[in-house]
């Protein structure tokens, strides 16, 4: 019962406390406190005269991203490695010229400060501070309990905080357990996944939308996986979910229908391959290229360094133009006008000549220019011409296609006109007298 466990926990602390204040009252423990603050200081001393020196020799590691990263961890904690060897020096020294129960003191502070040292080493591969440290004191606190002998009374004690659900018994140790193992699996997995997915991304033989398609599925089969191992390992029926698992469909009919219709569209887009990284596309008033299709939404980059994350299901019911979904090459049109003045041909030779000159412009594909209209004040022609690079921009290769025309047509005479209106003043004529129906004077 609760109480029981709590009295053996309480126990468990009030030997410990016995011991401990049996070992105070003797002078060797004061000898030992003494011991481990002096090492202490010495270590925070000496630290700070040799990470310095490790530092600018870490800096000359390059190319070796894993290892440079554990020798930061390392530097790190480097008062706490030179207080752990002194703490073992130490109780060596101590455990040969005197007794065993004079170093107890000493022996403890070891095992913690070594405890607490691998545990913030190791929770340094975790990259967000935030859970290194959480992960960190969790690990220590388990370790610490486990150093005191009060692992078995704490352990106890939560397995009596329960709550019976028909057949099985949820516990404040099986939601821990299942908290901290869930955790482990799914960043382990995470880690598996995203290893999956960017060898799949390396692999040639498939298309772009295949390999995002099935780094995608490797990665969540490998998450559901390890959270299904990690459940089951604890002692979690899986059948018992069955409550929880109803309460989750009915959020999605109620609240998540957004996001379950971005999952499923990205699906079909990767499915389709309507879209795929690397493609030049136009949705509504955004243009740019494709840089990344995520679950939920597709990373669009445009030509101002802006990115758009915009979400999958536009993608499906909203009218999307894949510039480059077949083929790269995209024809461009520009329209310009010269004046009546101008031979026809000429214009036409000029302007093909003129274009063909540009670099962005296709080779393999010629030039055309066409007499279109006989407008009010010019000749209006139309050009198209053909890029392969649509992703550099479409605006900027239109005006040096212009400035082309511009630098041609003004070397041979050609004249590019202006509107101009012809208005004509006319005198009213004078009406004989008396026909304006007024009296003569």
């Amino acid at each position: 019962m609760p109480n029981n466990d709590l009295g053996g926990l309480a126990n468990s602390l009030l030997d410990l406390l016995r011991q401990g204040f049996a070992q105070v009252t003797e002078p060797w423990f004061a000898y030992q406190l003494v011991i481990v603050l002096i090492l202490f200081a010495g270590a925070k001393f000496l630290s700070r005269s040799i990470v310095p020196r490790l530092e600018d020799r870490a800096r000359r590691i390059h190319g070796h991203p894993g290892i440079l990263r554990a020798v930061v961890a390392l530097l790190h904690q480097t008062d706490w490695i030179v207080f752990v060897a002194f703490l073992f020096l130490a109780l060596s020294v101590m455990r040969a010229v005197t007794w065993p129960s004079r170093s107890w003191l000493v022996a403890v502070v070891l095992s913690l400060s070594a405890a607490w040292l691998v545990a913030s080493v190791l929770s340094r591969v975790i990259r967000n501070r935030l859970a290194a440290r959480i992960v960190a004191w969790l690990v220590w606190l388990y370790a610490a309990l486990v150093i005191l002998g009060l692992d078995e009374p704490m352990a106890a004690l939560l397995d009596s905080l329960a709550l019976p659900l028909g057949d099985f018994r949820l516990s404040a140790l099986v939601i821990l357990k299942s908290l901290l193992v869930l955790a482990a699996a799914l960043w382990v997995s995470v880690l598996a996944g995203n290893f999956l997915e960017e060898r799949m991304q390396r692999t040639s033989d498939l298309t772009p939308s295949v390999r995002v398609l099935v780094g995608k599925i490797a990665k969540i089969g490998v998450i559901l996986i390890a959270g299904a191992v990690a459940l089951s390992t604890v002692g979690i029926d899986l059948t018992a979910l069955t409550v929880f698992s109803g309460a989750v469909g009915l959020g999605l009919g109620f609240g998540l229908q957004k996001v379950v219709s971005n999952f499923i569209s990205g699906i079909i887009i990767l499915v389709d391959k309507s879209i795929k990284p690397g493609d030049t596309i136009s949705l509504g008033e955004t243009f740019g290229w494709i840089r990344e299709l995520r679950a939920r939404f597709v990373s669009v980059v445009t030509r101002d360094g802006r990115e758009y994350l915009i979400p999958n299901e536009d993608f499906i019911t909203e009218r999307v133009i894949n510039w480059s979904f077949s083929d790269e090459l995209v024809r461009l049109d520009v329209e310009f006008g010269v004046s009546y003045d101008s031979d026809p041909h000429k214009v036409s030779e000029l302007a093909i000549k003129a274009t063909a000159g540009v670099d962005r412009v296709e080779a393999s594909r010629r030039p055309v220019c066409w007499l279109t209209d006989f407008g009010d004040s010019s000749l209006d022609f139309v050009l198209r011409f053909w890029i392969r690079d649509p992703q550099q921009g479409l605006t900027n290769v239109r005006g040096e296609v212009l400035l082309a025309l511009w630098d041609a047509f003004k070397e041979n005479g050609i004249q590019i006109p202006y509107p101009h209106r012809e208005i004509i003043m006319k005198q009213p004529k004078k009406l004989p007298d008396g026909l304006d129906g007024l009296p003569a004077d």
